[in-house]
């Protein structure tokens, strides 16, 4: 996660509310697994107490509404894809950036992604802590390099074109990272889901050109996620009011705006694939929201840039 601070809002978060609480089949299974709770009363007891401690940091509505605990890419169309490239090239490095509290890396590595090629990012380093709480793990027991900061920070991140021939440097041992930089061009896949959405059409390009940055120039190198879209790309007005953390509608891509931007803008224009593809979805958990209106039509757009 990350959060922008031009649409950073002192309005007061809504209170938590443990009627919104749901977890579908596939998150729950993979929650006692890792957890080793089987009562499903237990485990949501644990779920409720990480939540509110996650709510302190931050007030997003993906922790107030739960949505933190439901998989998102162990559901992408790309995600075989993406466990097939850790297993085929070695030393596969692989990024979840906007990485919260680790869910969909932990699912990776579960379902057979080398771990030791695994790293993990976030603004917030109190979200992966509390994912070692949330799936009662250790930096031991599940020994993947966090490496905290700000996606727009240049020191951090910086965005530099993309690399069209083998990087220069070394590959840097990722125990040793204090940023991203050092993995300009060695960089197999990225996993970025709800995240572009949280920020406005320029950040967004600056953003994909970051993250190209850092991908492989090997062909088969991938970047893959989902995020919030729309139809036709412009501000969300029709999903209720701004939340806590956003004091702007959200901008949203089309697949058509999508496709263009990774395709011509970002990489040179025919040097990736670009698959997006627009998801009605039914938006039950934004019906609280202010403003909402009933019968709303709500999208998610779900993607994959891979390198030719």
């Amino acid at each position: 996660m990350a959060d922008n601070n031009s649409q950073t809002a002192a309005r007061q978060p809504r209170p938590l509310d443990e009627s919104l609480y749901s977890i579908d089949d596939e998150a729950l299974e993979f929650m006692k697994t890792l957890t080793g709770i089987e009562d499903p009363e237990k485990l949501k007891k644990h779920i409720l107490n990480v939540q509110a401690e996650a709510y302190v940091v931050r007030p997003y509505n993906c922790i107030r509404r739960f949505s933190f605990i439901n998989l998102k890419l162990g559901r992408l169309p790309a995600y075989q894809q993406l466990l097939d490239l850790g297993k085929s090239r070695k030393g596969a490095i692989f990024l979840d950036i906007g990485c919260c509290f680790g869910n969909d890396i932990r699912k990776a590595v579960y379902d057979g992604y080398p771990v030791e090629n695994c790293v993990a990012s976030d603004l917030h380093p109190e979200f992966w802590e509390l994912g070692h709480k949330l799936f009662k793990s250790t930096p031991e027991t599940f020994p993947i390099p966090f490496i905290p900061g700000d996606a727009f920070d240049p020191q951090h991140l910086e965005p530099v074109p993309p690399s069209y021939s083998p990087p220069g440097t070394p590959v840097p041992r990722l125990s040793t990272l204090t940023s991203l930089n050092p993995l300009r061009g060695h960089i197999s896949a990225i996993h970025a889901s709800a995240f572009f959405h949280l920020f406005t059409e320029e950040q967004q390009a600056r953003l994909a050109r970051a993250l190209a940055g850092l991908l492989s120039p090997e062909p088969g190198s991938m970047i893959l996620g989902s995020h919030v879209g729309r139809p036709e790309k412009g501000l969300r007005l029709e999903g209720g009011q701004p939340s806590s953390t956003r004091t702007a509608p959200m901008f949203c891509h089309s697949p058509e705006s999508w496709r263009e931007l990774w395709d011509g803008e970002v990489f040179k224009r025919g040097t990736v694939k670009v698959a997006a593809i627009l998801q009605e979805r039914e938006g039950r958990d934004l019906q609280d929201l202010p403003g909402f209106i009933p019968g709303t039509r709500l999208y998610l757009l779900t993607w994959s840039v891979t390198r030719l």
